[in-house]
């Protein structure tokens, strides 16, 4: 349950150092963007997306079990978020982020990082699949322009994305549009640097300095705050407790389950290895820390995490750099941020949707047995049309009924034993 920091720590040179800072603040310029643009796809206010980058982010990378982990508000967490806000509240969200932290606290010191090894992969590969397709659908209205109101329910929102069709704005579409192409090109042209950034940075100047009808994060949502607000205690009471308890465990699934898998993709980039035991603790650390600043649910990061390993992060100081910087940001440039173009963070999410649904592996779901297939797809539909924690407790339970049916050994997602 070593944080893998005291590891690194001893005999930590000025060389590493330089190689941390330049990753992390690559890390923080990546997480900046997403930061926000995932805080208001899931129905709260921008800043709390810089809140759980900041202090998530720097507890995770401080008593984390990974040497390049990198911790923040991730999508796989807009749809949860966004209907606990619905349904309780953000006072709901921040007191099932709390009892989430204690539960993935007690399933470390517990050592159940191992039992990642039981979830059937066609089951995380199929709401992973579903969550990317809420995800995009979420952004369609910002991407476009489009004005109204329009429902959560999947159905319910293709319905009045359509009849709102009329209220297409051309600037906004270009703007996203623009935003996507420029991602993707320097994501190819200049993978090692934070190209997200520089996108969403030039089209949202191009808004301001055009004054094009498009909204901006400062004006829908006003100005974004230099500092971190005051730790302080959600509300307490017991008949919440129970209330928020299926919502709790959701998340604290979510995040170990993402966190996890974040650190099994940086072991096979850098031929490291990760402490689970203590990689959980981390995440239950960071999301009491989150709850207590009022901030979202946080896990492990694939995306930055990988991005960390290809700007040349060496260890947990580059998380800690990346968590400093966005606080460095908030206090110096948050009035720029607030010029950040919705259509843009729009298309960004567009893309980190695309991305979450892994392209690369279609053509391999199509060769799986056909009744993993079947599960894939049952844990997709549920995902999409029901509730993420139908989909998880259906596909779990038809998993390992599958599983003990074929008798199959957990093999393709065995952890390491320390």
């Amino acid at each position: 349950m070593k944080p893998q920091l005291l590891t690194t720590l001893p005999g930590y040179t000025r060389t590493l150092f330089a190689a941390d800072l330049a990753a992390g603040l690559t890390v923080a310029m990546v997480a900046l963007p997403l930061s926000l643009a995932i805080a208001i796809a899931s129905g709260a206010d921008p800043a709390k997306g810089l809140v759980t980058a900041v202090v998530a982010g720097f507890l995770i990378s401080l008593l984390g079990g990974s040497r390049v982990q990198i911790g923040g508000p991730t999508g796989a967490f807009i749809v949860v978020v966004a209907g606990v806000i619905a349904e309780h509240g953000y006072d709901g969200l921040v007191l099932a982020t709390l009892m989430a932290g204690v539960i993935l606290l007690v399933a470390g010191f517990l050592r159940a990082g191992r039992l990642i090894a039981l979830v059937p992969e066609p089951v995380v590969s199929g709401f992973t699949i579903g969550i990317a397709v809420i995800i995009a659908t979420s952004q369609l209205q910002d991407l476009f322009g489009l004005k109204g109101a329009t429902p959560a329910e999947f159905f319910g929102k293709i319905a009045g994305l359509w009849a709102a069709r009329g209220t297409l704005n051309p600037a906004a579409l270009s703007v996203g549009l623009v935003t996507m192409v420029l991602i993707v090109a320097l994501r190819r042209l200049a993978p090692r640097q934070p190209g997200l950034i520089v996108a969403v940075a030039l089209t949202s100047a191009a808004v301001a300095l055009l004054a094009l009808p498009v909204d901006t994060i400062e004006g829908r949502f006003g100005a974004l705050p230099r500092t971190l607000p005051a730790p302080s205690l959600p509300d307490l009471d017991l008949a919440r407790f129970r209330e928020l308890l299926p919502s709790a465990l959701v998340i604290a699934f979510l995040a170990g389950v993402e966190s996890l898998l974040s650190a099994m993709v940086a072991d096979r980039m850098t031929g490291g290895s990760h402490r689970p035991s203590a990689e959980l603790i981390a995440q239950g650390a960071a999301n009491l820390g989150s709850a207590l600043f009022g901030g979202l649910p946080a896990t492990g990061a694939i995306a930055r995490t990988a991005t960390n390993v290809r700007a040349g992060g060496q260890t947990p100081v580059a998380g800690i750099v990346h968590a400093v910087a966005i606080l460095a940001v908030m206090a110096i440039a948050a009035p720029l941020a607030g010029y950040l173009a919705m259509p843009a963070l729009a298309g960004l999410l567009i893309l980190t949707a695309w991305n979450m649904s892994e392209p690369h592996k279609w053509a391999e779901y199509a060769r799986m047995r056909v009744s993993d297939r079947l599960l894939l797809v049952l844990t997709f539909v549920l995902t999409v049309v029901a509730d993420l924690t139908v989909a998880i407790g259906v596909g779990v339970g038809l998993g390992l009924a599958l599983r003990l049916y074929r008798r199959d050994a957990p093999s393709k997602w065995s952890m390491p034993r320390r």
